[in-house]
């Protein structure tokens, strides 16, 4: 089954609750030397200050977003450039997607789009103890929509719906020439 070479970059993005933060970790187990950059660190790092998106200063809300993308792009080019294979996760949809592609500047770069249905994620979420859809915020649907009507189709999409974690890094890996960008 192929790999990602060692000194190359995979990208894990999907919509909160798509199951990201456990297949990048259990790709990282497979891979021999990899590391997993968990983009969300670098939010929970900004104590004061941080403004959530929906918060109503979007303005601000997506400068802080996409400084969180530039940090997490320079983690895993650091990563790549030590030999290691940096597998990155974070919500990367819509046209944050091709700027974030750009900001990476190793390569081999792999995108992985994790786009379970609807359904799906509602119910990963009622099963996960932290919340990311809270009341007056994104709906399951709403952030859906953004994901497959504004995200450009880079890299390889999977609709991960019915699969175990297991059997999407599986299948992420025998696709893995379809996600590189």
């Amino acid at each position: 089954m192929p790999e990602p070479p060692p000194s190359s970059v995979v990208l894990i993005t999907g919509i909160m609750a798509a199951g990201k933060s456990t297949v990048a970790q259990a790709l990282a187990e497979r891979l021999p030397k990899a590391a997993h950059v968990r983009g969300d660190v670098f939010r929970r790092m900004t104590v004061s200050g941080r403004v959530e998106m929906g918060s109503g200063d979007e303005r601000e809300a997506m400068a802080q977003l996409r400084l969180r993308h530039r940090l997490s792009a320079l983690t895993a080019d650091a990563y790549a450039d030590a030999g290691w294979t940096a597998v990155v996760q974070d919500i990367v949809i819509g046209e944050e997607l091709s700027r974030y592609v750009a900001a990476v500047r190793t390569r081999p770069l792999y995108a992985v789009v994790l786009a379970p249905s609807p359904s799906a994620v509602a119910v990963r979420e009622s099963e996960r103890p932290k919340t990311g859809y809270a009341p007056g915020g994104w709906t399951v649907d709403a952030l859906d929509r953004v994901l497959r009507e504004e995200t450009p189709r880079i890299g390889l999409w999977l609709d991960t719906s019915a699969q175990s974690p297991g059997e999407t890094v599986t299948e992420l890996l025998e696709r893995l020439p379809e996600a590189r960008v």
